[in-house]
């Protein structure tokens, strides 16, 4: 009996301590789980720090310099016309003029080329004070509905621009597609027509995976309150390339547009006549129309903030190499001895 005794509470010890094995969650040890493996401390030593500002100082002013070049080679025209265009009879009502539809809208300006542009010539329309990043106006779009044609009647996201007055879709629905830009350009030089190509101002992946091949206009700007310009309904949406330019939204209230490209070089001092049909309607919130013509380069448009951006950059680091050298010559530290750090007392980690 005392045996038997013995021997079941030898078996009790066993089973709690299989039961505490099983509660505890502490992982095996492991130089992985401990961060015992090799690994590059670096010690941040005068030589080291001067000697990286003195790098990036080097790299990064060539290229501010080169950028800089690129961009004052680039040849821009911007012509502001939301004025100009308005008739001297209704200067003082231009909320008037741009909403009755008997007012011709047609508008004539020259522009001057200042030096030679290398064709292509990018024509782009600039507006400022409209804020295409507002939330409502963002979300104002259905993208089921621009992809398929099954999707049709996926207008949920679209308010106000879902439905006609008799529950018809609306394709493409929504204020983003309501709103569509409709200012047209011609251009001629000594009445001589200049051709405005629309081929790839559009990005290729928004054709072919974000407007359906088989989804065309159907219901747009058909009530009494037009926000913008009018689709071809026979034409499917992945070919209607200002629609496509325009539905993708700008992050900024002041943005350009690709209009489109003249495929032809413009000598220095050529007067290019532009018939503008100024139909889109800024002057209800204060916003402003400009055309632009640009050329460009190998980082883009005229923009010189990224080459100044770079040379700012890099002066104030050879500016802080020159000091900290001054400051390691004239008021040297005693460096520490790295032997005394505790990674390299210890190396394996262990507590002593």
């Amino acid at each position: 009996m005392i045996g038997e005794a013995t021997s079941s509470g030898g078996g009790g010890k066993d089973d709690s301590a299989a039961v505490s094995a099983r509660k505890n969650k502490k992982p095996n040890y492991s130089r992985f789980t401990q961060q015992e493996l090799p690994a590059c401390k670096p010690i941040l030593t005068p030589g080291w720090v001067i000697t990286s500002f003195i790098v990036v100082g080097v790299v990064f002013i060539p290229i501010g310099l080169a950028s800089l070049y690129a961009s004052e080679h680039v040849v821009e025209i911007v012509e502001r016309y939301d004025k100009d265009c308005i008739p001297p009879d209704y200067r003082n009502n231009s909320l008037h003029y741009i909403q009755t539809s008997e007012i011709n809208k047609t508008c004539t300006m020259t522009i001057n080329v200042p030096k030679h542009m290398k064709s292509p010539v990018f024509i782009y329309y600039e507006l400022d004070n409209f804020y295409q990043n507002h939330r409502r106006y963002v979300k104002s779009r259905s993208d089921k509905q621009l992809r398929s044609k099954a999707s049709e009647g996926v207008t949920e996201t679209c308010k106000p621009e879902a439905v006609t007055s008799n529950g018809q879709p609306i394709v493409p629905c929504g204020l983003v597609a309501w709103s569509l830009f409709n200012d047209t350009y011609r251009f001629s030089v000594k009445k001589e027509v200049l051709d405005v190509s629309k081929k790839n101002i559009a990005w290729k992946s928004d054709q072919e995976h974000k407007f359906g091949s088989d989804v065309y206009p159907k219901n747009f700007q058909s009530g009494s309150l037009i926000g913008g310009g009018k689709l071809n309904p026979s034409i499917p949406l992945s070919e209607q390339v200002d629609l496509i330019v325009w539905m993708r939204t700008a992050a900024l209230p002041n943005f350009r547009k690709l209009y489109g490209k003249i495929e032809k070089d413009l000598q220095a001092n050529t007067t290019i006549a532009v018939t503008i049909e100024n139909n889109y309607n800024t002057y209800s919130f204060g916003g402003k129309k400009k055309l632009v013509l640009s050329t460009t380069s190998w980082i883009g448009g005229k923009n010189s903030f990224l080459g100044r951006a770079y040379i700012a950059i890099g002066g104030l680091c050879l500016f802080l190499a020159v000091c900290f050298v001054f400051v390691y010559v004239f008021k040297p530290r005693p460096l520490g001895d790295p032997s005394y750090l505790s990674w390299n007392r210890n190396p394996s980690g262990q507590m002593n």
